[in-house]
């Protein structure tokens, strides 16, 4: 599942969408805030263009909206199952939505570049 070749190895390790060996953002730590969303032009391994055409990653904006509910639905469920009242649900989901946000933002520009390019294992080392 986490192999190379699959969506889920790109994800998780920064990598390039078409040859996964290529780092896709310059700092792969999420919490460095000032660098968080900084990408390299092009892969360093394929030399695939990241910036498809001006704006092309407003897409991701959608793929992170349906992260973010996604999750806020999760804690909700959980916080449920637990007893939780209404307003600590409330006060859980923004927490967990805050904490989570620097995260979804960069999976969600990955699984967006992901839907336009496939992995291809001729331009992989392997």
């Amino acid at each position: 599942m986490f192999k190379k070749g699959s969506l889920l190895y790109s994800l998780f390790n920064n990598k390039c969408p078409r040859c996964q060996e290529g780092d896709f953002y310059t700092d792969p730590n999420p919490f460095h805030l000032k660098n968080s969303l900084k990408m390299h032009e092009e892969c360093s391994h394929c030399k695939l263009k990241y910036m498809k055409e001006p704006a092309f990653f407003y897409g991701a904006m959608y793929v992170n909206y349906g992260i973010t509910v996604a999750e806020g639905v999760a804690t909700f469920i959980i916080t449920y199952l637990l007893g939780l009242t209404i307003a600590q649900s409330f006060i859980a989901i923004i927490a967990v939505v805050v904490l989570l946000t620097p995260i979804n933002l960069k999976i969600a520009r990955l699984l967006w570049i992901n839907f336009f390019e496939n992995y291809d294992k001729k331009y992989s080392k392997d």
